[in-house]
């Protein structure tokens, strides 16, 4: 072999390869190639189909996963709360030109202030409204604090446009009942402004006023849950009927839910039946429930069904068991919120032109 030439050896090569490649040929070498790895080559061929199918078959079980979960939802959502999605379409009459008038309401849980616009026809729009917290029923507030808060609510009010001597206060018949308001009483008189005091029937009569339009008059009824009682009144025969009942401090007394719960019933079955259509409700508890409901910056928003609150705190709770109350006795599932709307704004709008 060493004495061949190069070309001799590549010639030689040459015809040694070509002789493995028919020989390899002869004895089927594509099909033992095909034997050799067959695994291989059937998930080659099977793999891209296995995985469409499996995809779309995830698909379809995760969409109907999906649809059933919120069919699901959305089915408990509407058994435990059949006013979901309502709305109240009303708009009341605006005023035609009119005045300024304030007021601040001396309330159990605090005082708070109103500004309306309000013309000859008693038509009125809600132009400013401040909540604030005075602990007058916890009996927590000095007299320096008090007049304090008071003067700032009057500074506000006259910065506001309003005149001295269209500003007013009333103090809530819950409140008339808590220590403390004498000591807002005292800083009133220090500030030479004379305070309003209202039984609960007054304050009923003021909010029914203040929230039922007059559309609603012959089907409706109006309820005002206050910390220190609750007001529920109507008007028949041309006349306002208001009655009284717990508040939703009730707690603080250790009265029980089930004895406020029967006398709430108790009056309220006391609504004529031609009048549970729509109830109209205002108070501190009935603004937490429409709070979390509300569209927007809707003035009437209705409330859900008792059942579909869950609530934490004590004062929060007792309101709702009242609410509940009221709803079980009355069958009426229309309870609409008034955002703008309080007994001292009634107050205003009973006072002569």
């Amino acid at each position: 072999m060493q004495r061949l030439t190069v070309a001799g050896r590549l010639l030689i090569t040459a015809l040694i390869l070509a002789a493995i490649f028919f020989g390899f040929r002869y004895f089927g070498g594509n099909d033992a190639l095909r034997k050799l790895s067959p695994k291989q080559s059937e998930e080659s061929a099977t793999l891209p189909r296995s995985d469409d199918q499996t995809s779309t078959a995830s698909s379809d079980e995760s969409s109907a996963s999906d649809n059933g979960s919120s069919s699901s939802s959305s089915s408990d959502e509407a058994s435990s709360n059949s006013n979901a999605g309502r709305s109240f379409n009303y708009t009341p009459p605006a005023p035609n030109g009119g005045k300024l008038k304030g007021v601040v309401e001396l309330g159990a849980s605090g005082f708070n202030s109103f500004i309306i616009r309000v013309d000859d026809q008693k038509n009125w729009k809600l132009e400013k409204a401040e909540f604030g917290n005075s602990l007058v029923i916890e009996n927590m507030a000095s007299d320096d604090d008090v007049r304090s808060g008071l003067k700032s609510y009057i500074g506000k009010m006259l910065d506001f446009g309003v005149s001295g001597r269209d500003i007013h206060f009333v103090v809530s018949s819950g409140a008339v009942k808590a220590d403390g308001t004498q000591k807002i009483i005292r800083a009133l008189k220090s500030l030479n402004y004379f305070v309003n005091t209202v039984t609960p029937e007054q304050e009923g009569s003021l909010g029914l006023r203040s929230v039922l339009p007059a559309d609603y008059e012959s089907n409706s009824f109006v309820v005002d849950i206050g910390s220190g009682n609750t007001k529920i009144s109507w008007k028949e025969g041309g006349s306002t009927k208001a009655l009284e009942t717990y508040g939703a401090k009730y707690f603080q007394n250790g009265t029980s839910d089930e004895a406020v719960a029967t006398e709430v019933k108790a009056k309220a079955k006391q609504v004529p039946d031609d009048h549970r259509k729509t109830c109209f409700i205002i108070g501190g508890v009935p603004f937490e429930l429409a709070k979390a409901v509300r569209k927007g910056k809707e003035r009437y928003t209705v409330l859900d069904a008792p059942s579909a609150y869950k609530l934490d705190n004590a004062k929060s709770k007792a309101g709702l068991n009242i609410y509940k109350a009221i709803a079980d006795a009355t069958g009426c599932d229309q309870f609409v919120f008034d955002w703008d709307s309080n007994f001292t704004i009634g107050f205003l709008l009973a006072m002569p032109k």
